[in-house]
């Protein structure tokens, strides 16, 4: 009989409208400092890009980029069994609701 032959991979490329998103850590605390047992998680809904289909990449109406801080609708988020810890989730664009920015982006308006 043959070895299972276990394949490696090193990248996960999202394809169509779809990034591919590292899933932040669940709160285990409320801001008030009270601990919050196992079961009690808040759920997080906010990671970070880690890579962006070619589709996404070459939308200009899409303002999303790698490593991005977003925050998204977890419903459709498939998980991808890549790392023991399986934060990796492939988010389709239309549920992400929020990109952080530290800074507004500029907006143009009629005088410009």
């Amino acid at each position: 009989m043959g070895k299972a032959r276990k394949e490696v991979f090193g990248y996960v490329e999202p394809i169509g409208a779809r990034v591919l998103v590292r899933k932040d850590e669940p709160k285990r605390e409320t801001k008030g400092g009270i601990a919050l047992p196992d079961a009690a998680e808040i759920p997080t809904i906010t990671g970070r890009i880690v890579a962006i289909s070619t589709q996404i990449e070459n939308d200009e109406d899409v303002p999303l980029r790698q490593y991005d801080k977003i925050l998204f609708h977890p419903k459709n988020a498939i998980p991808v069994d890549f790392e023991q810890d399986n934060q990796l989730f492939v988010v389709p664009v239309e549920d992400v609701v929020a990109v952080f920015r530290t800074n507004a982006p500029r907006r143009s308006t009629a005088a410009d």
